[in-house]
């Protein structure tokens, strides 16, 4: 990964500065982008601190016109990109009867349609350089889990969006990656939306028990090292896709459970 160039959407925080710190300490040259230009500027200057070649760009992946700027503003820097980290996301918790359908259009703009722009502008230089585009996906990509109506939908999208460019790409050396994470700690849970859009403000889950977003950070850049296909992590997570394709009546239940015992649960 040496002098390779990484684009990582969402890398203010989370898995996704977790991977900036991750492919920087390999020598890679790093674009963030972020949002809120408060945190994009700390995280930039905590990895410049480590050594790290890593510059900002504010960004809403939500919007085409940003992910075109954001291609440009890479090759204008640094010449070139060879990676795609599509990390950008955003969660929701509320039933599908109750929640308001614009939270669910908001999860989609920036999961799903947030990955097909961004990906679309950085294809060229990507292909040229036979390069790699990763879909951050979820665990919810394979098996929709209840409350998290938008947030299951968009990544299932998002995990069949992948394997047609894969297939699509096949002939050009363009490597594409599904990582699929379990829970991880992350500020996710925090900002996810409520059934009328507001932040949730605090996780509903024991995020000291799950895995953590370096440990996640190191799977996700050794299987573009490896340029892996797939990755699912987590016990876990393998269990819950294993099950729903194998027992998915047993799959039904147990998700239903799992996720009844999670603080103020929209369901029970």
């Amino acid at each position: 990964m040496k002098n390779k160039v990484v684009i990582i959407t969402g890398g203010s925080s989370g898995i996704g500065l977790a991977l900036a710190e991750r492919f920087g300490k390999a020598g890679s040259k790093i674009l963030i982008t972020g949002r809120n230009a408060i945190e994009l500027d700390k995280a930039v200057l905590k990895l410049r601190e480590q050594g790290i070649t890593i510059s900002g760009f504010q960004a809403d992946v939500s919007k085409e016109e940003d992910n075109k700027a954001m291609a440009e503003e890479a090759i204008r820097q640094y010449g070139a990109i060879d990676i795609l980290v599509n990390n950008a996301g955003i969660s929701m918790r509320a039933f599908f009867s109750e929640v308001d359908l614009e939270v669910v259009k908001k999860v989609m703009d920036i999961n799903f349609y947030g990955v097909l722009y961004a990906t679309r502008y950085c294809l060229p230089e990507i292909t040229k350089n036979r390069g790699s585009v990763v879909g951050i996906s979820s665990i919810a990509g394979y098996r929709g889990l209840p409350g998290r109506t938008g947030y299951s939908a968009s990544k299932f999208a998002l995990n069949g969006f992948l394997e047609v460019l894969r297939t699509e790409l096949l002939k050009t050396g363009v490597h594409v990656l599904t990582a699929c994470p379990g829970f991880t700690t992350s500020n996710i849970r925090m900002r996810a939306l409520t059934k009328d859009g507001s932040a949730q403000g605090e996780s509903p889950r024991a995020e000291e028990k799950m895995m953590t977003a370096e440990e996640c950070a190191d799977y996700i850049y050794n299987a573009v090292v490896k340029r892996k296909r797939a990755l699912v992590l987590t016990t876990q997570g393998k269990l819950a896709v294993w099950l729903n394709k194998w027992w998915p009546s047993l799959a039904d239940k147990m998700v239903y459970n799992t996720m009844a015992k999670e603080i103020n649960a929209p369901i029970r």
